[in-house]
């Protein structure tokens, strides 16, 4: 059976960027690809995140910085400022999104990783290997960042599975070859165990969690306890209870909306800048209107061809969800950066500060009309509900195919 097979008992995915502090610190770097490259904070902080090549020296997160520069001296240390941890923000909350769009079923754990479930997905995306390979391919081509996916039919072992498929890889774990990866791996590894139980069970000679599975639950009660005891005992033989519950991020409050697009072939046609940034307007505004919340900040992301990456916001002097007004500012964030035929790999939208719908209340403008673009954006939804997303759209977009 081969893992995309397999994968239609997998239904739960555990996403697991590589590296991602060091990723996202490097990745508008290309000479510090192959280097040692840690992130931290200062010499007398702790390593937030190694790079693979600083890795393979034993460099790991959450060590002392000075431990980590005895053990690769020649490590290029990176140390965050405050644009860069936005940066850091503003990437995870891009990725959590685009997991959002694939099911609602997204909870996640830290900035770096989150649990899915797709198994509603499924009819409409194919496999769940097929889907964990699109969202692998956005990511990377959106983020220009890589993650690893680990798959199986629980959360525990979807999770030791993503490790197993570091870095940049898939690794399937179907129900019928649970006990045969689980087995075989150090007792360590097994979800809610920390170091000092782990070397409390090597003592007792527990080393493997097959050690673990086949040892007697009366004998396990009485070296740990209960309920640790039972916890570790299913765990051992792939029993998790647990189901994947949405949940955001600590980090990532429920204040934005946004999208991105990465164009098939880098351009530096303006009006082809233009008609994506309308169509992601129309997209944001759209999922805004559904949500009942409007915001104040637009932002513009744009990325050009070597990666390089700008942002620029400005703030409206009232909160909106309205489509044309969206675009508007976008547009004119955009066309303010003047660019001069620079090759652009991807544009991006986003609106934040939201607030619900009820609580704005819009000034009223001399001369404006009594019926207007919110009107018009009313009757486009209600179309689209009806009649599908490509009902109705604007003009500017007729044969486009994303539209």
């Amino acid at each position: 059976m081969t893992p995309r097979e397999a994968s239609w008992e997998c239904p739960v995915l555990h996403v697991d960027m590589d590296a991602f502090y060091a990723s996202v610190a490097t990745r508008d770097r290309p000479e510090l690809h192959d280097l040692p490259v840690v992130v931290g904070g200062g010499y007398r902080g702790v390593v937030l995140s190694a790079s693979y090549p600083a890795r393979a020296y034993g460099v790991r997160s959450a060590m002392p910085m000075t431990r980590a520069r005895r053990l690769c001296p020649q490590a290029v240390v990176l140390t965050p400022t405050a644009e860069t941890y936005a940066d850091f923000e503003m990437v995870s909350r891009s990725v959590m999104e685009t997991l959002r769009q694939v099911t609602p079923l997204v909870e996640v754990v830290s900035l770096d990783e989150a649990f899915l479930d797709v198994s509603g997905s499924v009819r409409r995306l194919g496999s769940p290997y097929s889907v964990a390979e699109r969202l692998r391919a956005r990511v990377h081509d959106e983020q220009a960042i890589t993650c690893s996916v680990g798959m199986a039919g629980t959360v525990a072992v979807a999770k030791l599975a993503s490790r197993r498929a570091k870095p940049d890889g898939i690794v399937v774990v179907p129900p019928s070859e649970v006990t045969a990866f689980l087995h075989p791996l150090d007792v360590g590894e097994l979800w809610g165990v920390g170091e000092r139980t782990a070397e409390l069970l090597h003592r007792l000679g527990l080393v493997t969690v097959g050690d673990v599975a086949h040892t007697p639950l009366t004998t396990l009660q009485r070296a740990v306890g209960a309920g640790m005891a039972r916890q570790l005992h299913e765990l051992a033989w792939g029993q998790d209870r647990r189901a994947v519950t949405p949940r955001r991020g600590p980090d990532e409050p429920d204040k934005s909306m946004g999208a991105d697009e990465t164009f098939g072939r880098d351009t530096d046609d303006r009006a082809v800048v233009l008609r994506e940034i309308l169509r992601l307007s129309a997209k944001v505004a759209g999922r805004m209107r559904a949500a009942r919340v409007a915001g104040r900040t637009v932002t513009v992301k744009v990325r050009f061809a070597d990666f390089t990456t700008l942002t620029r916001a400005r703030t409206r002097p009232e909160a909106t969800d309205v489509t044309q007004e969206i675009y508007r500012t976008a547009s004119e964030l955009f066309l303010g950066l003047g660019l001069q035929r620079a090759r652009i790999r991807l544009v991006g939208v986003r609106v934040e500060g939201l607030v619900p719908r009820a609580t704005v209340q819009r000034q009223l403008v001399l001369g404006e009309r009594e019926h207007g673009w919110s009107e018009a954006d009313g009757a486009v939804d209600r179309a689209r509900q009806r009649f599908g997303d490509r009902a109705v759209r604007p003009a500017t977009l007729l044969g486009s195919d994303r539209a």
